[in-house]
This record gives structure tokens, C-alpha cells and sequence, in this order.
């Protein structure tokens, strides 16, 4: 079966949608320490105002309201230390008072101590000695409300701290903190379980017999999913046995994960291990109009949803970065979508007639220089990229100072840019019609 890409977006959004059993509205409660990451599964109303009293937005001196326009000669109170609660402030006189410290009642403003005379604050000694009189002098004309924070200016009692869905970063757990929330319900995590294929594949660490290759592909999607806030289970390596991957596949129990994302095995080689062991299953074999990660398939097993993705590792990454990672966001609300913005090519390039190709590139300054070649095998050129450089199906030829859209994956470069510095890699050899 053909298929262009967004016909298979639509399919694996849908597989997910009606197929993997989860369940959204069933929220889990976790302390914030653990929430880094996690989708909010409700909203958050604040359960105390931000800041929750009048307080000082300075180290300085609380002036009395009536004071404001002639505070010249003003006795200094004792000091107001955050955290204390303060005795009111009487007309005449002035209280040294510390940032965040809680503002008295009768005080209107806030003068800095640099802008006092003099411009420090008087020891308790000071203070102390009998029949000192102990005064400061301020400027004259002080506004009202001057380096004072109001209780509730930056939330109020009762309203929204956050919305149903907010994936929740450093800011937003530092900003239920403040407020005194110390759980908060999530969504559930999304659960994958995850194996690789092929008889020429050994789990890195181990020694490499003649004619094998380490499998890049569970570390690569195994990271990637994690990072979209998925679960994941790694299943151990399987060979290309279509009996024992039919009878790992099988020993999947229901409800204990919500996708099966297998890799390699798909194609149109002698020995595609998943494409036998499913002939027949409802999983359908696709070919879609898209280099790399041509070959998909996709479909149920015993209920379960199932995403087979190419074996070459591009085409596995591509294929997440197309097909699963939106699909999980519009289901999960994670990850966040990535950015899509428009760039400048820094060089031309041709794309196979009839697809949409899929360049790494690095994107810098508002122009993209491409990264080694279109060849799926090129795992050295995707760890030099921070993005994706989409060529249309229907554009055969691009070329330098012509637009393109880019899907952003990693940091931008804040340096100038420079096309001498970006990393050149080459392909070996054409890439492949099956990849």
C-alpha cells in the first residue's frame, strides 16, 4: 500500500487515538519533586495569594502614609526582618525593614537605604543607648506605593495557577511552591514496549562478531521516547526467527502497555523477520512517499496497537519524529511540538521525484546548511544536527537562497553563522530505495 505522508500521520493517529486504551482522565498524583516533565492532568487554582501580604520590595525604610511628603526628619522603629510580623507604624517615624519583610500597617512606601541619610541602617546599639534619638532623613515627594509588593499582585486566592495540560517546567513547579501546593495530578504516562530485530544486531558492550553491527536503534528510540514522557520497556534483542518474535509478541499481556514499537524487519529484503512473523495478522505493511523511513506498518495485535518502523537508524528517528512523537501529542498533550520555522539553504540539493525527503541540517542565523547526505546510515550526520529540513513531495531541486521549512530538534548556536564551520559528511554510497 502507497501512502503519502500525511495519509500515515492520520493512520498512527488514529491507531493511538481508538486503539491503545489510554486512559487521560485518570490522573496520577505525584510530589512535585517527581512532576518535571509531566503533562497537568487539571487545573491548579492557587490556594493562597502570591505574595500573600504587603511587603517590601527593598532593603530600606516603611514610611508612614502621612509622612510621604515631608519624611525629612523621621525617628527610626525597630527593624522588620522577613518573616517577622510587625508592630503598626505610628506617623513620625520610620522602620528599617529587610526585602520580603511583611509591610506594617500605616506604611504606604518603601525608600531604599542608599537613598537615606544616613545611608545605612543604625546599629542596635544605636538603638539602644538611653536618651539617643535616634532619626533618618528621606527624600522628599515619595510616591505612594513605591517598592512595595501588594499581597495577590502576582496570583490571587482562588484563581488559575495553571491550566489542564501545561507540561510542567522549573517555573511552573517553582510557581505551585510559592503557592504551598505540594502534589499535583498528572496524566499518565504513555507505555511503550520496545524491541529491535535482526540477526546481525549485538547489544553494545559486547564483543562484535564478524559481519554484525551494534543496535543504535533501542538506545535512539529508547531516548527519544523517554523525552517525549513516555514509559518505556526494552524487550531484549530478537533475531530474524518469525516463530520467536511470534511468540515474544504473543506473551505481550493486555492492558500492560499501550503500544508495541518494534524496528527493522519491514522492507522488501529476503528476510524481513517482523513482515513474516505478522502475514497474517491486521497489521498492514505501507510504503510511504518519504526518504528516509519509507517503509512503515502498522495495525493491532490481540487488541494492542503495533508501529513497526525501517531498520536503519535515520529512518527509525525520522519515522518517530513523523509519524509517533505528533501522534503522542495530540493523545498525551506530550511532548510539546517541536518548532517549525522557516530557513534559507546555504547550498542546493535534489530530492527523489515523488517524495517527501527529510535533510539533516543545522540551523543558525536564519539559514540552514545541510548535513552530510540523505542516506539513512548516517548517524554521525543526525548527532551533528539540530533540525529536520523538509523537501516537499512534488520539489525535485532546490537551490542555494531558496526557503525551506525546518522541524527544530536541538539548541540553536548563538554564534555567527559561518558555512566553513558546520560539519560536511558525505554518503558512502546512494542512499537506499528501501530506507
Amino acid at each position: 500500500m502507497r501512502r503519502t505522508v500525511a495519509e500515515h500521520q492520520a493512520a498512527v493517529a488514529g491507531l493511538l487515538r481508538w486503539s491503545s486504551g489510554y486512559d487521560a482522565g485518570a490522573p496520577e498524583i505525584l510530589p512535585l519533586a517527581d512532576a518535571l516533565g509531566r503533562s497537568l492532568a487539571t487545573d491548579v487554582p492557587a490556594p493562597v495569594s502570591l505574595p500573600p501580604f504587603d511587603n517590601s520590595q527593598m532593603d530600606g525604610y516603611a514610611v508612614h502614609a502621612a509622612d510621604l511628603e515631608d519624611p525629612s526628619h523621621l525617628a527610626v522603629t525597630d527593624a522588620i526582618a522577613a518573616g517577622s510580623v510587625p508592630a503598626d507604624l505610628r506617623p513620625g517615624t520610620a522602620a528599617p525593614i529587610m526585602t520580603g519583610a511583611m509591610l506594617p500597617t500605616g506604611a504606604a512606601a518603601v525608600v531604599p537605604i542608599e537613598r537615606a541619610v544616613p545611608p545605612r541602617f543604625h546599629t542596635a546599639a544605636d538603638l539602644a543607648r538611653p536618651g539617643a534619638a535616634v532619626t533618618v532623613a528621606l527624600p522628599a515627594g515619595i510616591p505612594a506605593g513605591q517598592y512595595v509588593r501588594r499581597a495577590g499582585s502576582d496570583i490571587a486566592e482562588g484563581a488559575t495557577a495553571l491550566t489542564a495540560g501545561t507540561l510542567l517546567g522549573p517555573a511552573h513547579l517553582g510557581l505551585l511552591a510559592a503557592c504551598g501546593v505540594g502534589r499535583v495530578p498528572v496524566r499518565p504516562r504513555f507505555r511503550v514496549l520496545l524491541l529491535s530485530t535482526g540477526d546481525e544486531v549485538a547489544e553494545p558492550g559486547t564483543p562484535l562478531a564478524p559481519g554484525t553491527i551494534y543496535d543504535a536503534n533501542s538506545t535512539l528510540l529508547e531516548s527519544a521516547l523517554t523525552e517525549a514522557g513516555v514509559a518505556v520497556t526494552r524487550h531484549r534483542l530478537l533475531g530474524d526467527d518469525p516463530a520467536v518474535l511470534r511468540e515474544a509478541l504473543a506473551g505481550i499481556a493486555a492492558g500492560s502497555t499501550n503500544l508495541v514499537l518494534s524496528t527493522g524487519g519491514i522492507s522488501q529484503g529476503a528476510y524481513e523477520v517482523v513482515k513474516q512473523a505478522l502475514a497474517d495478522s491486521s497489521v498492514e505493511f505501507s510504503s510511504v512517499a518519504m526518504q528516509p523511513g519509507g517503509p512503515q506498518a502498522h495495525g493491532t495485535l490481540s487488541g494492542i496497537p503495533f508501529l513497526g518502523f525501517p531498520g536503519n537508524p535515520v529512518s527509525a528517528l525520522v519515522s518517530f519524529e513523523m509519524f509517533l512523537r505528533p501522534a503522542l501529542q495530540q493523545l498525551t498533550g506530550l511532548p510539546a511540538a517541536r518548532p517549525v520555522l522557516d530557513a534559507v539553504l546555504t547550498e542546493g540539493l535534489t530530492s527523489p521525484e515523488g517524495k517527501h525527503q527529510l535533510r539533516r541540517g543545522l540551523f543558525r542565523g536564519g539559514r540552514v546548511a545541510l548535513i552530510g547526505g540523505p542516506g539513512s546510515h548516517l548517524l554521525r550526520a543526525l548527532a551533528a544536527s539540530n533540525c529536520l529540513v523538509h523537501v516537499p513531495e512534488g520539489v525535485d531541486i532546490l537551490q542555494e537562497g531558496d526557503r525551506v521549512q525546518v522541524t527544530l530538534m536541538g539548541p540553536v548556536p548563538t554564534d555567527p553563522f559561518a558555512v566553513e564551520d558546520v560539519l560536511v559528511l558525505e554518503d558512502a554510497e546512494p542512499a537506499s530505495v528501501t530506507d
